[in-house]
């Protein structure tokens, strides 16, 4: 019976496991795998040698040297580009920054019972004065009083730092120089001058001697650098020399004389060919006895009222009675003094380091 019943059944397939290799049937769903392609390497350029290739982590001598250029040259020629190159970037610096110029302050004292500003001390600068310095693009700032002493507001500042860090000082016009700076008693009350102006543009304007700084002193400024250095000067000149021409009226800045430049002086160099030119003159005191090292640069043409001073033993230091900055608005025969203006600012570029 059980043979019966086994040739009853079907028969068996047999499994993938079970077939022989050779007659495996490939996978209708996965196509057959290729072998992958060798990589092909490209031939060398013939004219290339592993021979003579570079070898660039040695120092080999670059072509564009000299044949006969040692390491020690090398360095030397490299210095002298980088010193080049630094003295043209100074160079750039000391001519193209702009200068800076300080103006002393005028000093408005309170009036006994004044009220709001007129009962303070106000420290101003003129404006045609600015305004004449600053036509050859300059900067103009005004130099403050200080007091490193004061109670209500001390400070650390003085005016050794604007010496330091401006280029050049104009000393602008105003009040009298007071006869007691210069060792004198005043003959008239109202020729008692500022005496406390005198105090601080005295230190202001030996800070900038001392700084090697130029100087330019207007009207009041030319006196003062007089008396600086030991001068004198008239109260009134009216007064202490009657032959003298008015050099001073109600007309203000349109009242002018004629000047001359003695022979030798840096103004006569200067203004070669005017024998006579004309300025503005708005000033009762003027220089009496002339201060130690100075030179007189200017006198007025009929009575020889010094009009000018140079101190001798610095760059530029110097004073002009009259006043530069109105001559523009008041004509054209009034002498342009640009080229004192130039001069000034040369002056200030070359020594500002």
């Amino acid at each position: 019976m059980s043979d019966t019943s086994d040739s009853n059944l079907p028969p068996v397939k047999p499994s993938s496991s079970d077939a022989a290799p050779d007659s495996a049937a490939p996978d209708p769903v996965s196509p057959p795998a290729t072998p992958a392609a060798e990589p092909q390497i490209a031939p060398l350029p013939p004219a290339f040698n592993f021979a003579t290739k570079p070898d660039f982590g040695k120092h080999s001598t670059p072509a564009y040297q000299m044949p006969d250029d040692t390491p020690w040259k090398q360095t030397w020629r490299i210095f002298q580009a980088r010193l080049q190159s630094l003295s043209e970037q100074v160079g750039r610096r000391l001519t193209q920054r702009t200068l800076k110029i300080g103006v002393s302050a005028r000093i408005f004292h309170p009036e006994s019972g004044a009220k709001g500003l007129q009962g303070k001390t106000l420290q101003y600068l003129e404006e045609s004065i600015a305004q004449w310095v600053m036509s050859r693009d300059v900067l103009v700032l005004m130099i403050p009083t200080v007091n490193t002493n004061g109670l209500l507001h001390p400070s650390k500042i003085r005016l050794r730092d604007y010496a330091k860090h401006l280029d050049g000082l104009v000393l602008q016009g105003g009040a009298d120089v007071a006869p007691q700076t210069y060792s004198q008693t005043a003959t008239r009350p109202e020729w008692s001058g500022d005496s406390s102006r005198d105090m601080y543009e005295l230190e202001l304007l030996h800070e900038f001697i001392e700084a090697g700084k130029p100087v330019l002193g207007i009207c009041r400024g030319c006196q003062l650098i007089n008396v600086a250095f030991g001068g004198t000067l008239y109260q009134d000149i009216a007064t202490d020399v009657p032959t003298a021409m008015p050099h001073v009226n109600d007309l203000y800045d349109s009242h002018r004389h004629a000047i001359q430049f003695p022979p030798g002086s840096s103004l006569a160099s200067l203004f070669q060919g005017q024998t006579a030119p004309l300025v503005n003159s708005i000033h009762h005191q003027a220089v009496r006895d002339l201060g130690r090292d100075l030179m007189i640069e200017a006198i007025s043409a009929t009575d020889n009222i010094v009009e000018a001073v140079r101190y001798t033993k610095a760059r530029f230091v110097m004073g002009l009675q009259w006043h530069p900055e109105f001559h523009r608005a008041g004509g054209s025969e009034l002498l342009d003094c640009t080229p004192i203006l130039d001069n000034f600012l040369r002056a200030a570029r070359e020594t500002r380091f």
